[in-house]
């Protein structure tokens, strides 16, 4: 009869070492950038910088345009970001920018951020521009 603990105790740490395995297997799922208008890139000028979110998996900007509409563009990881010259720091609330990016296909207000141009000329580029 003690055999039936024993099975009890060895199922219920092959279930817990199952849980753990499966815990640890890094997610390798990401989303597909079919969405954007990839290598259409649109431009708008004279955007309001209302957030810059500096954050993985992808960074996040959100402006106004001159109507007061908000925009939202996704960006590379800080990661990539950071060897292109881009800092948590880049964008500031209430800087106005200039931004290049493909828009989405559903015709929301927003898309994938190329680069922005800032109101002295320097140019932060995410990605080379489409030939």
């Amino acid at each position: 009869m003690t055999t039936k603990p024993f099975r009890r105790i060895a199922l219920a740490a092959g279930a817990a070492l199952a849980v753990v395995a499966g815990m640890s297997v890094p997610g390798s799922a990401h989303h597909s950038t079919a969405m954007f208008e990839w290598g259409a890139e649109s431009t708008l000028e004279q955007m309001t910088v209302e957030r810059w979110v500096w954050t993985n998996p992808h960074t996040f900007i959100y402006a106004r345009d001159t109507r007061d509409r908000r925009w939202s563009f996704e960006g590379m990881t800080p990661n990539t970001l950071s060897r292109f010259g881009w800092n948590r720091r880049s964008l500031a609330p209430g800087e106005v920018i200039t931004v290049g990016y493909y828009p989405l296909r559903d015709g929301r207000r927003g898309g994938f951020n190329v680069r922005v141009i800032k109101e002295d000329g320097t140019e932060l580029v995410q990605l080379p521009r489409a030939q």
